[in-house]
């Protein structure tokens, strides 16, 4: 999630079995080829070292095509944002519910009362945007605090490649999809980013900076890794 690591964005393949779009993705720092998802879980992304010749990449592909065919099939589905449907809300499932109240969503304690006369998508967008800006700005500040460390500038996005970020210039982001994650996984983001205010990189020292202030980030490392795709899941029109 540091800001200084560089990568170069190539052309994408496309591959006939199964049909998908893999994006490539060439780094430097990269020592190896690295086949994920993309973030919406409709393509996958190619990482590979710089210089690495376009025909290598395509044979690593179709040596991996079964992997990738099986990864996009257990790919969870877009829910509808309609009367019904389940949501998130800081880790616990909520309902969405059609309300008869103007203005915002109206958040209770399992379901979410959906203002009349407003697009689902956007008005939840707004309710989680404001939210993560409500838990996660207090919460880097907090942990930048304990290494005397603060932040230049704190932004929200919705973000699909990472959860976080912090540039050298000390300015750092979050999806506001967090929103949707326990209050415990928000917090160990706003922890992680707090730490590469002191450590730029992802060495020995910054993982004891970040154990020096959140001792169980790996237990809500491991939720976001294992359960975080889920909350890009959802479409909300395309609102960010």
């Amino acid at each position: 999630m540091s800001g200084r690591q560089r990568a170069r964005q190539a052309d994408s393949v496309i591959l006939d079995d199964p049909p998908v779009r893999v994006a490539l993705r060439y780094h430097a720092r990269a020592r190896r080829f690295t086949l994920r998802l993309s973030p919406e879980g409709d393509g996958a992304v190619l990482t590979l070292p710089e210089g690495v010749a376009p025909a290598h990449a395509a044979a690593f592909l179709r040596e991996h095509r079964g992997w990738l065919a099986r990864a996009l099939a257990e790919q969870p589905t877009v829910p509808r944002l309609v009367p019904g449907t389940v949501v998130p809300i800081d880790g616990i499932d909520r309902v969405l519910v059609a309300g008869t109240h103007r203005g915002a969503p109206r958040l209770e304690t399992d379901r979410i009362v959906l203002p009349a006369g407003r697009q689902p998508g956007p008005a939840l967008s707004a309710l989680l945007k404001k939210r993560a800006r409500d838990r996660l700005v207090p919460a880097v500040h907090r942990y930048a605090a304990v290494i005397g460390k603060e932040p230049a500038a704190v932004s929200l996005r919705d973000t699909r490649s990472r959860w976080g970020s912090c540039s050298s210039a000390r300015r750092i982001g979050f999806s506001w999809r967090l929103a949707m994650a326990p209050v415990t996984v928000q917090d160990y983001v706003a922890a992680h980013e707090a730490a590469h205010l002191q450590h730029m990189d992802h060495s020995p020292r910054y993982w004891a900076t970040l154990r020096s202030i959140m001792p169980d980030y790996q237990i809500h490392r491991s939720w976001l890794r294992r359960e975080g795709r889920k909350l890009h899941a959802f479409r909300f029109n395309g609102d960010d």
